[in-house]
């Protein structure tokens, strides 16, 4: 049964995301993220590592949601067949 996952994408590094850490960052947000579940992305983070995290969960994620404290939630892809 599928649920709802958040990934705090703020959550992945300390400090300064740095692109040679990139691996490890996609490698914790597919383990938070699961398979076939709703994930939401929120947290600072850097753009590259939003597009790459989304990226990395297209295929393994049913729907992948970003939410901004300003706008709310915006869905990013949705694959759940119902």
């Amino acid at each position: 049964m599928a649920e709802r996952r958040l990934v705090d994408v703020s959550g992945l590094y300390r400090g300064k995301a740095r692109i040679e850490d990139l691996p490890s960052y996609l490698e914790q947000a597919r383990e938070l993220a699961g398979e076939g579940n709703e994930v939401v992305l929120t947290g600072q983070g850097p753009i590259w590592l939003y597009l790459k995290i989304a990226h990395a969960l297209h295929g393994k994620a049913r729907k992948l949601i970003y939410r901004s404290p300003v706008g709310g939630d915006l869905l990013i892809f949705d694959h759940d067949p119902s």
